[in-house]
This record gives structure tokens, sequence and C-alpha cells, in this order.
């Protein structure tokens, strides 16, 4: 006991060690910590997106039909695809004019229905609830079905045109209104984009709209001069999202319309998923979704690059 020293401490490790072993043992337990809480999230998407996106590229390249072994073929699918293939363009452009029609319809009708929702009545909570609860469906197959039976020959719209003597058209098995029905579920479904304009609109000041007021402006350039630029950010963001998801439409098309009638609603989505499903042609199937993810690559390119001329931020000094 007489032998040990008052200031050495009892492991040996002198304090100064101690002091620089404990300052880089918490600089590294901070992230560390960090990763780790993000470990369920990255295991996810290491396995479950990126691997998929690398060996969907590799698959791209070969001959690849789920029962034999994958066999190299270069571009060969890309060039059957934009050479030899005649529904390839087909389904390309009924999916370019749904995705044209569908992506301004919605955003106007959600922002439209956000205005009216931005009133400031009695039981307006209870308003919102109701008309954002459709969307909480989604779009799922109970939803499709649905819209289906409406839009039947027997359907709720033509019981409803019958009551004014009206006799309405199969709307899913005439070529003329089949895409049209699907575009108007797309639309319906617009409460996400809703919830976000009407975000938007609640962060508007409203001493512009008063100002605005006192120097004589009416509701229409108010619309056009304070509303719109002040929702631009929100535009931008629902327009790119409405717009990846309608190119990406499968479901609807699947249980309402089955890409019919003669192909008129075979979207771009139904041909990938029949050549992957139906044909077994795995490798041809993932070089059309390549070709979808560089397509809506392009679709999103352009739309940020052209919103440097519509879409402005709010910054410390002014709008940006």
């Amino acid at each position: 006991m007489n032998n040990i020293r008052v200031n050495q401490p009892v492991t040996g490790i002198p304090a100064t060690k101690r002091s620089r072993f404990s300052k880089r043992f918490k600089s590294w337990e901070a992230p560390f910590a960090g990763y780790l809480f993000l470990s369920p999230w990255l295991i996810g998407f290491f396995l479950l997106t990126l691997g998929p996106m690398i060996m969907s590229l590799y698959y791209s390249f070969t001959d690849y039909s789920l029962l034999e072994a994958p066999n190299w073929i270069g571009m060969a699918n890309y060039k059957e695809i934009f050479t030899m293939d005649d529904i390839f363009p087909k389904s390309l452009k009924i999916t370019i004019v749904f995705v044209l029609l569908t992506v301004p319809l919605r955003l106007m009708f959600a922002l439209s229905v956000a205005m009216m929702l931005n009133r400031k009545i009695k039981g307006i909570s209870f308003y919102r609830t109701m008309i954002y609860f459709p969307s909480l469906i989604g779009t799922s197959i109970a939803v499709s079905i649905l819209w289906k039976n409406i839009f039947s020959r027997n359907g709720f719209i033509n019981d409803f045109l019958g009551i004014f003597g009206i006799k309405g058209p199969s709307w899913i098995a005439d070529p003329k209104y089949a895409l049209g029905t699907l575009i108007l579920l797309m639309v319906w479904q617009f409460g996400s984009s809703m919830i976000i304009f009407l975000a938007g609109l609640k962060q508007i000041p409203g001493d512009l709209y008063e100002a605005s007021s006192v120097d004589g402006a009416g509701k229409a350039r108010q619309f056009f001069s304070i509303t719109l630029p002040m929702l631009s950010p929100m535009i931008l963001f629902n327009c790119v999202q409405s717009m990846i998801n309608t190119f990406q439409m499968f479901t609807q098309a699947f249980v309402i319309t089955n890409g019919g009638p003669v192909k008129s609603t075979f979207v771009y989505v139904m041909y990938l998923y029949e050549q992957a499903f139906t044909k077994f042609h795995m490798g041809y199937a993932s070089a059309l979704a390549w070709i979808l993810l560089i397509l809506i690559g392009l679709f999103a390119g352009v739309l940020f690059w052209s919103s440097k001329y519509w879409v402005f931020y709010e910054t410390q000094g002014g709008k940006k």
C-alpha cells in the first residue's frame, strides 16, 4: 500500500492520455450513434433499392427469362426497343399524353380547393377533413374497382345522366373516353397536393392583399401577382411529385381497363409489366424500366431548369 503513488491512476493510464482517449471516443461516438439509428433505413436502401437497381441495370444488357441464367447480349435490348418494337412508341405516346393532361389538371383542381378551404368560416376543419379523406384511401385496387363500377355502362354516371334523358356510353369500353376516366381518377386523388397548397396559402402575409386592395387590384390581379408567385415553390414541388407518380401509374389502368379498349390505355408501365411477368422477358423489361427512369429524369430536369424563370423564393432581402 505504501508503494502506490497518490497521483498515479489505479488503471495505469496517465490522466493526459485518458483525456485524449475520452475526446477521441466522444468524437467517434456521436456519428456512430447517428448511423446506428439510420441503420434500418440504410439496410433497406441497399438491399431493397440500390441493390435491385444495380441488378436491373445488369439485366437490361442480358437475355434473361427468370427460368434460365442471364445471357449477356450488350445493347441488343435497347436496339430492339428503339428500332423494331411497335408497341413501345404507342405506349410511350399514351403515357406522355396522360402525364401532360393529368398533372396540370390535378394541380389546378388542388389549388382551387385549397383556396376555398383557406377561408375562415364555421366548421372549416370538418370540411378540410372530409375533402382530404378520399386521398387517404390512395390508388388501391378497391378504389379502382369502385371507379370501374361508377363508369361502367350500367354505372352511377349513366344512371345519373338517365334522369335527364341522356344515354351515356360505356366510358371504360370506348376508346374515346377510357383514358379520360383514368385522368379523372388521378385528378380526384388531389389531397396531398391540396394540403401542400393550403400550407403555402397560410404563409402568405395578409398585408400584401391589403396593400394591393388599396392600390385598386382586384381578385384576379391579386391571384396572378401575389398568390401564384408566393406559391411557386409549392407548385414546383407538387408538379415534380405528380409527374413522377403519373409516369408510374399502373394499378388504375390494369384494374379498370386492363390496357384497353384496343390498347387506348396501354400505358408504359403496363407494357413493362407485360414483358416482365407475362412474357418473362425480364432483361427486356429491365431495359424498359431504365428508359422510363431516364425519361422521368429528363422531364424533371426541364422543370428544374425552367424554374429559374417562374419560381420565386423568399429571402431576408426580399424575393429571389
